[in-house]
């Protein structure tokens, strides 16, 4: 569900190296670490290398319009959310670490009774269900700003909410839905908030109870996103000062560099050894590189995969190497709205064409050295093996083969030029034609906007755009920060394409997150939240809802191929993430495959030879 856009190869999780066959004519290199083992030391600082992307906004409710996943990184150690993705390696809800005690389904699976589990805030006030009705209240009359919110989901999806008691919470549902796709993705989504500290209208204002009318919620969830875009606060605003996870802010710095420290009056199971955690920026991989060969000032960091034969002279540094595929998805978003070549990239033969055109086994062994999934479809096939169809095991509908691209656009009323341009030579919307909106000679070249600062990226959508040329493709490269893309590209679809959002057309950022259950849910739907280039197909819809109204892996399958087989974006490889890490450094692995840098609490140093 939670699809915001992050940069490949961002701070994910990190296991020790080995070999597997992976599926689709690839080699990918994962497996399991092994622990650290010595006396544990109290206190220390770990320093982690943040590389081409920043956090910009810290209120835990992001706004719709602000798809930066590395907010989350900034966030998730201070307000963690009420489902704790991962238990160590594995992919399950961590029961220490959920905010609950219980979860029951009743009625159908349309009521869920969640008891909280008797923790408290960093100021001392006792974390409560008034909790949850303060976040509840907030998003009922704000969802539309949230950049959480799934269409038909939470929280228009609650026909009421009920707290018998201070730590129970009765939520009643319109429906019925699929229990571990609610709990997974739907709860995944939801903090909880300190009323006693954050219902308030303005600075000076005081605490009341103002998120119990619609016009007090719009005022004081206002209010909060206001303060959360304020960077010249994050660390001294005393709102953000109350929070319940492990950790607080200590500093932040405009350039992104921000440091946690312990909450001291943290109720979790784990207390935190070290005393300071420390991100620290670099715009390229290349600088991170730089500082990582340099000394010892970077405990933790990606190693860039064009680096990596520096392996054995890191490790003989007192480094250890650890990689693990990313949960989520990567791909070339289209922008079917753009002014210019919208109706082209409407056109699914137009995609099928260029997915042919994408050697992704190539891409996964030379710019990735095998350590990436072959992106064959939607879900990763080694990201959760239980979620994969036959059709992607077996390498997806587009394996490449310029052949097959040049035959459907020839048979589609196009004059092939491989190594030059294609042109449309059949104006019109015949089954031989080029399509709805397609003029004779119009051509088939497209602008691709991709992230830099990396040099895999750059890598990678070099080979992608001789590869297209196969084909008579043309794809325009270019590369620009990360922050800059998600600042400056919108959400494009039928309603609404403004030039000034929407004038990009092809769109490779990095990747989608997924949580636990891997569902399309607000990335394929029809005006999605992440669905950045307005792709719409009310049968997609249909299969994505049965995934989420019921339990069946068919039913799962059946919206995987589907999604596979309609290309609304393009997929790609998605690089793992091959991290280094000091020797002395325990509690890495076995890593959590969705927040390994966030939660270093479990991290701590141990005494050489202890």
């Amino acid at each position: 569900m939670r699809t915001t856009r992050r940069l490949a190869a961002a701070a994910v999780a990190v296991v020790l190296v080995t070999l597997v066959a992976a599926c689709g004519g690839t080699t990918a290199k994962i497996g399991s670490g092994a622990p650290v083992h010595g006396k544990k030391v109290q206190g220390g600082t770990v320093t982690v290398a943040e590389v081409a992307a920043t956090p910009n906004f810290i209120f835990p409710l992001v706004p719709a319009t602000n798809s930066n996943g590395y907010n989350e990184n900034l966030t998730l150690g201070l307000w963690p959310y009420l489902v704790y993705a991962g238990d160590g390696s594995k992919s399950i809800a961590n029961p220490q670490e959920n905010l609950y005690s219980s979860l029951t389904y009743s009625h159908n699976d349309s009521v869920i009774t969640m008891v909280l589990k008797p923790w408290k805030w960093s100021d001392g006030a006792p974390i409560t269900s008034r909790d949850f009705t303060f976040v509840y209240n907030l998003l009922k009359a704000n969802y539309e700003n949230w950049l959480g919110y799934t269409q038909g989901l939470f929280p228009v999806d609650v026909k009421k909410v009920l707290t018998p008691n201070a730590h129970t919470v009765v939520i009643d549902l319109t429906r019925s839905y699929n229990p571990t796709f609610y709990t997974d993705d739907v709860l995944a989504e939801i903090p909880l908030l300190p009323q006693h500290a954050w219902d308030k209208t303005s600075m000076s204002g005081k605490v009341g109870n103002y998120d119990e009318t619609t016009a007090g919620a719009k005022a004081v969830y206002a209010f909060l996103q206001k303060e959360g875009g304020d960077m010249a606060t994050f660390a001294t605003n005393p709102l953000w000062k109350v929070v319940d996870g492990p950790w607080k802010l200590a500093t932040f710095q405009s350039d992104g560099y921000y440091a946690w420290v312990p909450n001291k009056n943290y109720s979790g199971p784990d207390k935190p050894a070290l005393s300071k955690v420390i991100w620290t920026p670099f715009t390229t991989d290349t600088a991170e590189m730089d500082t990582l060969r340099s000394g010892t000032s970077l405990d933790l960091a990606p190693l860039p995969l064009n680096d990596i034969k520096q392996l054995p002279a890191l490790e003989a540094e007192g480094y250890a190497v650890a990689n693990v595929p990313v949960n989520g998805n990567a791909e070339i978003v289209p922008n079917f709205y753009n002014p210019v070549n919208g109706p082209l990239l409407r056109q699914l033969y137009v995609r099928q064409a260029m997915e042919y055109l994408i050697n992704r086994p190539e891409i996964v062994n030379k710019i990735y050295a095998g350590y990436a999934d072959p992106g064959n479809g939607p879900v990763e096939v080694l990201y959760g093996q239980q979620w994969d169809s036959p059709l992607e095991k077996a390498g997806g509908p587009y394996q490449y083969s310029p052949s097959k691209a040049i035959a459907l656009l020839k048979a589609h009323g196009w004059k092939v030029v491989p190594s030059g341009v294609d042109t449309c030579v059949s104006a019109g919307t015949g089954p031989s034609d080029c399509g709805a909106g397609i003029a004779a000679g119009e051509k088939l070249e497209f602008q691709l906007l991709y992230t830099s600062g990396i040099a895999s990226f750059d890598q990678q959508n070099a080979y992608i755009q001789s590869t297209e040329e196969l084909g008579g493709i043309k794809f325009v490269l270019k590369p620009e920060p990360f922050n800059t893309i998600v600042a400056t590209t919108g959400y494009c679809n039928a309603s609404s394409h403004p030039t000034s959002t929407c004038s990009w057309q092809l769109q490779d950022y990095g990747y989608n997150v997924y949580e636990m259950d891997p569902s399309g849910a607000g990335l394929f739907n029809t005006d999605g939240f992440g669905n950045y280039g307005g792709y719409s197909s009310t049968e997609m819809n249909n299969l994505i809802n049965a995934t989420e109204y019921g339990s069946s892996s068919a039913a799962f399958f059946a919206y995987e191929d589907f999604a596979a087989e309609q290309l609304p974006i393009l997929y790609l490889p998605n690089e793992s993430a091959v991290w280094v890490y000091k020797k002395n450094l325990a509690g890495v692995v076995p890593a959590n495959p969705f927040s390994f840098t966030l939660n270093p609490e479990v991290w701590y140093y141990v005494k050489p030879g202890s």
